[in-house]
């Protein structure tokens, strides 16, 4: 709420907690004395309003957001219209199932990196610590990959790059390779979704405009991540060990959904601001302008938005 939209994935750069719970789950499987990790939360109020900001502190960050031009149609009043927008937004969807195509290889990796480490002839203690290491690289790589997305406004890139080491990583797991190859293969696993995840996100954050048909976008795309987390939980089933061929073969080809979809979604949004840019030069040719309440209305609709790429 309080970030320009380039700042977005820095926002959301806290996506490995996972390696809070394989640290938990060594210590349990370990019969030392569990933990009990909590998770304090907070509603952040609007910019404009925010209590726990000065008056300059609320100026600097309202115009900032108004000059990363993200505030179109943010001083509307929420009405039944935004849901519609939103829901019949073609870039909704596409990027609902791109989130679907990084969820999926996030929660099964996730769910069952202990259970195919184990598969590699370890222990249940060792296989738990085993999945350590890969979220500690994650954690530097999303951050890494957060600022110089930031810095390049750019998304496209890293989430196809993320999307692609999945791919490579779950086809080094499907072969007979040794296990310090597979192992390897886990790591890209582990860093290409979860550095995909933030950039999936904030795609779709950036480029809808308004903050009522955001809020309805973002949870339509939620459902999409969800039903793929549901998917992928039931994916890697036991008499597939150690291999896991089906599992592994699955997420595959939702990868390669969204290594499809990526450029796709990268040349709309690209011939949509090219429309756009083509519309203010006529519009400036006839000396018109947009009314302010007209530019709220539209959104990222509006002639003056610019879609990130």
């Amino acid at each position: 709420m309080l970030n320009s939209r380039s700042q977005v994935p820095n926002g959301l750069s806290e996506e490995v907690p996972t390696l809070n719970s394989s640290l938990s789950a060594y210590a349990l499987e370990s019969q030392k004395q569990g933990w009990r990790p909590g998770r304090s939360t907070m509603f952040v109020d609007f910019p404009d309003t925010a209590p726990f900001l000065t008056p300059e502190e609320r100026a600097f960050v309202v115009n900032r957001m108004r000059f990363d031009n993200s505030t179109v149609g943010e001083d509307e009043h929420f009405a039944l219209r935004h849901i519609w927008e939103a829901l019949l937004d073609w870039q909704v969807w596409a990027l609902g199932l791109l989130n679907m195509a990084v969820i999926m290889p996030v929660d099964g990796i996730s769910y069952f990196l202990p259970s195919i480490i184990n598969g590699f002839g370890f222990n249940t203690a060792i296989s738990q610590l085993l999945t350590v290491p890969p979220y500690i690289v994650a954690i530097v790589m999303v951050m890494v990959w957060s600022i110089w997305s930031d810095r390049i406004k750019r998304r496209s890139p890293f989430l196809f790059s993320g999307l692609l080491l999945c791919l490579v990583g779950f086809a080094i797991n499907i072969t007979n390779a040794p296990i310090g190859v597979k192992y390897f293969g886990t790591y890209l696993i582990v860093i290409g979704g979860y550095a995909a995840h933030p950039s999936v996100i904030a795609w779709l954050t950036n480029n809808l405009g308004g903050h009522y048909k955001r809020a309805v976008g973002i949870a339509f795309q939620g459902i999409f991540g969800n039903t793929g987390g549901l998917i992928a939980s039931n994916m890697f089933r036991s008499q597939d060990a150690p291999r896991y061929i089906t599992g592994h073969g699955a997420e595959m080809g939702f990868i390669g959904m969204g290594l499809v979809l990526v450029p796709i979604v990268m040349f709309a949004y690209t011939r949509a601001n090219m429309n756009k840019d083509a519309k203010m030069r006529e519009a400036e040719d006839r000396g018109e302008k947009y009314a302010p309440e007209e530019l709220r209305k539209l959104g990222d609709r509006a002639p003056d938005f610019r879609y990130t790429l």
